[in-house]
């Protein structure tokens, strides 16, 4: 939830060039300068904070679920086989992203929407006020099961996420550690948490994108929604962008990732070494 707060401004300045790329407006720039001075002429510095609330609730749910998952099952492994191998880590990083997606997917989308309303046109903005009024609006306009539109995305985008974060950041740090024989010291730490930043941001963009125009999409005047499913927003996505629109936004979004990756694992590495019951042993 604290590295949230602090990338939020980010998170919304890479949603804006996703929905760019999406729109293919001409004259429009997707340069993340841009994006954002455009946010802050048009809606001041607030701008970068909307849906603040639901990204907190988002962590408090989806991270947390799928960190103590991955750290549960690490754990149960390490204890039974005494190493965790690299392919182990890749399994439980899966697992771990694919059941805490589920569990985050409906602040996950209340998030994207609030960050794109005002991209919307004035008709079609849906003005929520705050995370939870916008569930309640949801369920009663659009059914419970809307709150899990874009789950398929968001799914493959947190498993992705965790392959290359949680897997690289363990599996480099090991390696650090035989290499310098040393124990996660704070040098070792920041290496690996930005190695796994370049690796997961790499790997999640192109999931982030669909999953970001799945969730915003709003009927037409009949009624229609500009997307089937997940092949068909990648389809049109690539037929319109082209296959290097996928990665729109890289730099954002790494800017985004990575410190969001650094500040999460270096505070469960602490919480993990100061709970631990046996640390003074």
């Amino acid at each position: 939830m604290i590295a949230s707060a602090v990338i939020q401004p980010i998170d919304t300045v890479k949603v804006r060039i996703q929905l760019i790329g999406e729109a293919a407006q001409k004259g429009t720039s997707t340069s993340p300068i841009a994006v954002a001075r455009d946010i802050l002429a048009k809606e001041g510095a607030k701008g970068f904070y909307k849906g603040l609330d639901s990204s907190l609730f988002r962590q408090a749910t989806y991270c947390t679920a799928r960190l103590g998952i991955y750290k549960t099952l690490f754990k149960n492994v390490q204890e039974k086989n005494g190493r965790v191998t690299f392919a182990e880590k890749g399994a439980i990083s899966l697992i771990a992203g694919f059941l805490g997606s589920l569990i985050g997917n409906p602040s996950d989308l209340v998030l994207v929407r609030f960050q794109s309303d005002a991209f919307l046109p004035v008709e079609q903005r849906r003005n929520y006020r705050n995370v939870f009024q916008a569930f309640g609006r949801i369920v009663r306009e659009e059914g419970l099961l809307t709150l899990w539109r874009g789950s398929a995305p968001t799914v493959l985008r947190a498993m992705s996420m965790n392959l290359g974060m949680l897997t690289t950041y363990d599996e480099i740090k090991e390696r650090l550690n035989r290499s310098t024989g040393t124990k996660d010291t704070f040098r070792t730490q920041i290496i690996a948490g930005i190695c796994s930043g370049v690796v997961c941001s790499f790997l999640s963009l192109p999931f982030d994108n669909v999953k970001t125009k799945l969730q915003k999409m709003t009927p037409d005047k009949e009624g229609k929604l500009p997307y089937k499913g997940v092949i068909d927003c990648f389809s049109k996505s690539i037929k319109r962008e082209g296959v290097t629109g996928l990665w729109i936004g890289y730099p954002t979004f790494f800017t985004r990732v990575a410190p969001h990756s650094i500040i999460v694992l270096l505070t469960q590495d602490f919480l993990h070494f100061y709970f631990n019951p046996n640390r003074s042993k």
